[in-house]
């Protein structure tokens, strides 16, 4: 296989890994009961009010948002921003039904534990492996771009994510509450690590991993 093809492989699995991480990073927010992360925090909210499950509702929220990136930052919008917008919502849907209802695994402190630093940490990691990829990116990952974009670089890309997460995590929180749902179920300690550190951790896996793996 020519350079080039490597190449093109190598982006091809870093997109692949990096939604497969966002993923299980989502389903295993969801499994800790420590509260999601701050963009399913909103969806899970907003589909609960609506009675829509998180994977359908996920999926349609993610198509309003491209619409505005189609607009503003174009050249986020790839292979990565499909593969994104239709699998993690539902495969974060089959990580929860087959721990909790195939598998029937009694979620124990330890082990919800566990599910919340793994949800962190592939959060971050995630993001940086199919950034770095440059074959398009999640709607709501362009977001942050969009606020720098729109800020003439003046805010920078973590804080800028940082302002984005804990605004979706205010919306999520009032339509939980709309919905009469159990307001714990969207929000707690994990929401609060997704939300203030998702960003720092995403510059600091794309500079010393994801970067190093696309440069080799």
């Amino acid at each position: 296989m020519s350079r080039k093809g490597n190449e093109l492989v190598k982006r091809m699995v870093m997109m692949l890994t990096g939604n497969l991480f966002i993923s299980i990073c989502v389903g295993c927010y969801r499994l800790s009961g420590f509260g999601v992360d701050a963009f399913t925090c909103m969806n899970l909210g907003i589909s609960g009010y609506l009675g829509m499950t998180f994977g359908t509702w996920q999926l349609i929220m993610n198509a309003v948002i491209l619409a505005v990136v189609f607009f503003t930052v174009r050249n986020c919008i790839g292979a990565g921003t499909i593969v994104n917008m239709v699998g993690v919502g539902y495969g974060a849907d089959f990580l929860c039904w087959l721990v909790q209802d195939s598998l029937q695994m009694e979620m124990t402190l330890p082990l919800r534990i566990a599910a919340l630093i793994t949800g962190c940490l592939f959060a971050g990691l995630g993001v940086a492996l199919y950034m770095a990829a440059e074959m398009g990116i999640s709607p709501y990952d362009s977001v942050a771009l969009i606020i720098g974009k729109m800020s003439r670089g003046k805010i920078g890309f973590r804080y800028a994510r940082v302002g984005s997460d804990i605004t979706v995590v205010v919306v999520g929180v009032i339509f939980c509450l709309m919905s009469d749902s159990s307001l714990w179920t969207v929000i707690g300690i994990g929401t609060l690590c997704n939300a203030f550190f998702n960003g720092p951790l995403i510059q600091f896996f794309r500079v010393h991993v994801a970067d190093r793996i696309r440069k080799k």
